[in-house]
Order: C-alpha cells, then sequence, then structure tokens
C-alpha cells in the first residue's frame, strides 16, 4: 500500500499538470486512445518479463509515432484511431501468450492497487519528472498554440513541432499511470479534474494548482475506498473524475448569473 501510494501521487500530479493542457487543447481523444496504446507494452513486458514500466514506455512511443506519422497524411482523430486499433491488435496477441492471460487482464485494463512494487517506483518518478518538465519548459508554446495556432507561430513557435511534443509528453504521463488505475480509466485521471479546474478559475496557473489538487484527492480517495471495499482502483478513480467534472459544471453556472450582474 506504501508503494502504490508513493506512485499514485507521483501519477496523479503528473496527469493533473498534463490533464489541464489535454483540456485546453481539446486532446481528449488522443488521451483516451494513447493510455489504450500502451496497453500492449505492458502485455508485452508480461510476456518477455522484463520491467512493465519499460514496455508502456516504449508502446508510447509508437502510439506517437503512429500519429504522428499518420496526421500528416489525414485527419488527426482517423490517424489516432488507426494507431489505436493497431495496437489493440498487438496487445491482445501478446495477452494470449502469457500463462496469467485474465489476471494480465484485468490489472492493465482496470488497475491494481497492490500491483506496484518498490522496483516500480523509480521509473514512475523517473518518467513523470520527464513529462513534468517537458511541460513547464514548453509551458509558453503550449498555451499559445492552444489559444491561436496563428498567434503561435507569429510569436516563433513551430504548432507541428508542439503538436508533436505535446503527444511525447502525453504519452510519458499515459504510461506511468496505466499500471495505478488502468487503460481504460486513465482518460478519467485526466480530464476529470482538469476540466474541473478549468470551470473554477480562468487563470493557467491557478487552474493547474486545482486540477493537480483534485488529481490527487481523487487517487488518494480511490486508493483508500478500494483497500477497504476490496473493488477496483479504476473504478473509484472513474466516478470521482466524473463526479469532480460535474462539480466543476456546476461551479461555472453559478459564476455567470454574477459576471452578468457585474
Amino acid at each position: 500500500m506504501i508503494n502504490t501510494w508513493i506512485a499514485a501521487s507521483i501519477v496523479a500530479a503528473t496527469a493533473g499538470l498534463v490533464g489541464f493542457f489535454v483540456v485546453v487543447r481539446g486532446a481528449s481523444f488522443a488521451a483516451h486512445a494513447l493510455p489504450l496504446s500502451t496497453f500492449p507494452g505492458a502485455a508485452a513486458a508480461a510476456w518477455l518479463g522484463i520491467n512493465e514500466i519499460a514496455g508502456l514506455v516504449a508502446f508510447a512511443g509508437l502510439g506517437v509515432i503512429g500519429i504522428d506519422a499518420l496526421s500528416r497524411r489525414g485527419r488527426p482523430e482517423v490517424a489516432t484511431a488507426l494507431t489505436l486499433v493497431m495496437l489493440l491488435g498487438l496487445g491482445t496477441l501478446f495477452l494470449s501468450r502469457t500463462t496469467t492471460y485474465a489476471q494480465e487482464v484485468y490489472g492493465l485494463l482496470f488497475g491494481q492497487v497492490l500491483g506496484i512494487g518498490a522496483a516500480d517506483i523509480a521509473p514512475i518518478a523517473l518518467v513523470s519528472a520527464a513529462a513534468a518538465g517537458s511541460v513547464l519548459l514548453l509551458f509558453r508554446p503550449l498555451l499559445l498554440s492552444a489559444v491561436s495556432r496563428d498567434l503561435a507561430q507569429a510569436r516563433g513557435a513551430a504548432p507541428a513541432r508542439t503538436d508533436l511534443a505535446f503527444l511525447v509528453i502525453l504519452a510519458m504521463a499515459s504510461a506511468v499511470a496505466l499500471p495505478v488505475v488502468g487503460a481504460l480509466l486513465v482518460f478519467s485521471l485526466m480530464v476529470g479534474p482538469a476540466a474541473a479546474a478549468r470551470n473554477l478559475t480562468d487563470r493557467a496557473g491557478l487552474a493547474i494548482a486545482l486540477s493537480v489538487a483534485l488529481s490527487l484527492l481523487t487517487v488518494w480517495a480511490a486508493i483508500a475506498l478500494s483497500y477497504l471495499t476490496n473493488w477496483p482502483v479504476g473504478f473509484f478513480v472513474g466516478v470521482f473524475g466524473a463526479l469532480a467534472y460535474g462539480l466543476g459544471r456546476a461551479a461555472l453556472h453559478l459564476r455567470r448569473p454574477r459576471r452578468a450582474m457585474a
């Protein structure tokens, strides 16, 4: 539980930071697809008997390459969908080669509250630090290209390169979050708290701080309830992520009448 708590806190802080840019850049589909694209990496790692994080990061890279290459030849959402389907097919193949098929599928899709070992914490921390550091380094181009691609280009930023860099950051954050909450609900952890924070304030710095705080609260509460009930941690992450978004929307509606009166 201590290992899980440490790893989940690192993952949640990274997800809250990256999730803000997922929301403002309208990249929700990519945030849903990339965690599923990393799923075959964990399956391959289980089959080959190597570290799970290494497999996740490797296939996250393949997902980024596939989406970026296909996006240059067509629509980004089609490229994302094609990459997702191809990598999910590989994941099915890899899982079929393991001797613990049902257990591996359950853990990879929905997360395992006790699935994090002491050896997993260092790779999770390193990849998370790389993702967070990249966000801070590219903060201005990421925000400018989200507001206006023309404005970003006028200020010297290359929107296409920024898009690729953001996909890499998103892939790293997805890869480290998957062992904790599962492939199906990484999306909830990234989008729910960030969307709630975006509805609560228009200031980017404050919204990021709120997103990280809500993401941490979501994971901590999910782990505690998973331990008490023996239900999947991913279930609680999904419920709390949706609840956070709903509360954020309610707060936004309460703010609008005040703005109108002002």
